[in-house]
């Protein structure tokens, strides 16, 4: 009787039909989710959506949209979440734990070093000037990222037009008004999700 590979996708774990790749192994996974995490500098969010949509092509433009709103709303870091909903989609429990690892293992381990590193330099005002200057660099990678992503919100089903409108009121309640996220994502974010709701289930 033929038995399913140690790291093929469980055959036990509902699976999506799609046409996009997916990740073959538990040990792609892992090495993937390092890789990203590795690159990450900042604009975490930036190398997410071109490691996965891009060039793994493991999610559409759409479900990233989706699965990133997801990640967001729930607590702890964002990428983290991601990683966890990836991995269990694909391989479970193990997966989730895998693609956990892959995110944590290797920035864990260079963090602690740099902290040690950093521990001497840190009151130099050249240290603390570039330090300013990445976080621009982090910036605008964060918004071109954003910019990028807006073409998948062509299918939205609340249509593109409130789709920005959402986008501005949250930027002007975030950035302008200084409300905080967990109040603009209760209020804004719940709001545009029952809308979204009621709309899909009058269709």
């Amino acid at each position: 009787m033929p038995t399913t590979p140690p790291d093929s996708p469980d055959s036990t774990q509902p699976q999506v039909p799609r046409t996009f790749a997916q990740p073959g192994s538990l040990h792609e996974l892992f090495w993937a989710f390092t890789w990203l995490a590795l690159q990450g500098f900042g604009g975490v969010v930036a190398v997410v959506q071109r490691e996965l949509v891009d060039k793994k092509q493991w999610l559409t433009r759409e479900e990233f949209v989706e699965d990133w709103a997801v990640a967001q709303v729930l607590p702890g870091p964002n990428v983290v979440n991601l990683s966890l909903m990836i991995g269990d989609r694909y391989f479970g429990v193990r997966g989730g734990m895998a693609a956990l690892a892959g995110m944590l293992t290797f920035p864990l381990l260079i963090v602690l070093i740099l902290a040690v590193l950093f521990a001497g330099v840190s009151d130099m005002p050249q240290v603390q000037g570039a330090l300013r200057g990445m976080g621009a660099v982090a910036a605008g990678m964060i918004a071109a990222t954003g910019l990028k992503l807006l073409v998948a919100l062509k299918k939205n089903v609340l249509g593109m037009q409130w789709c920005w409108a959402i986008a501005a009121v949250t930027f002007v309640a975030i950035a302008l008004l200084r409300v905080p996220l967990i109040w603009v994502l209760a209020v804004v974010g719940g709001g545009a999700g029952l809308w979204a709701y009621h709309r899909l289930g009058a269709t």
